[in-house]
């Protein structure tokens, strides 16, 4: 199946995915069968790698079922990319039944990895206006006005740890894609205001960022009869 794996979200970015085989192997082996969903794992997989990076722990809702079908299409359409600007990225939330405050507290997720030149070279180039001056002669190191589309650039100052450097770095004009940037455009909007709120209270980032990721994790889950509980989590069942 061509699905999310190499949607232009996800393509060469999202990694681990020998991980989720061998949990779901061990899964396997501990419950006597197949029993746990592919879906489940991933959900709680993301809440265990958020502790153990540093973060806190937050529930996790269990039931979903694995998907029998997949859609890099569909992928596309509801992973908001890397380009768009403030309304746009709060009309793609508000489609799924999430709200201005779950946007800016997802994206701290940004507290971790790295970005593709390609999708910050923009940026980059053309919006000096919004980047501090050392940070962009750093990237501009990395990422040429043209070639190298694949060299990376880490999306906070801190990659390899949860914490809310992220929300800091946005005032300090060191968001390095233009999404992160829009979420503090310096109007004093609503948005500026939670990304201040977050950057000065980690506690209640964690707060809201468990509550929202709860939220995400309830869209539209395949329960009951629906799906499948994949043997496994890269094929569909056979049969």
């Amino acid at each position: 199946m061509v699905g999310e794996k190499t949607s232009q979200a996800n393509n060469m970015s999202v990694r681990g995915f020998g991980v989720i085989d061998a949990i779901k192997t061990a899964v396997n082996t501990a419950c006597l069968g197949n029993v746990v969903s592919c879906a489940d794992i991933l959900a709680v997989a993301a809440r265990d790698s958020i502790v153990a990076l540093g973060g806190s722990s937050y529930d996790v809702l269990l039931g979903r079922r694995d998907a029998t079908t997949a859609s890099m299409d569909d992928a596309d359409n509801s992973i908001p990319n890397p380009f768009m600007d403030q309304p746009e990225l709060l009309a793609n939330f508000q489609s799924q039944g999430l709200s201005l405050r779950d946007l800016v507290v997802l994206s701290g997720a940004h507290t971790l990895g790295y970005s593709r030149c390609v999708f910050y070279r923009d940026r980059l180039y053309n919006e000096t206006g919004s980047l501090d001056p050392t940070y962009a002669a750093a990237l501009d190191e990395r990422c040429p006005p043209a070639g190298d589309d694949e060299a990376l650039a880490s999306l906070d100052d801190t990659p390899t740890t949860v914490d809310t450097d992220y929300y800091q770095g946005i005032t300090q004009g060191r968001a390095l894609l233009h999404t992160d940037q829009q979420l503090y455009l310096g109007d004093g909007g609503d948005s500026d205001a939670l990304v201040q709120y977050y950057a000065e209270s980690p506690d209640k980032f964690w707060e809201d960022f468990g509550a929202a990721m709860l939220k995400l994790g309830g869209l539209s889950p395949l329960t009951g009869e629906d799906g499948e509980v994949r043997e496994d989590c890269r094929v569909v069942n056979r049969g």
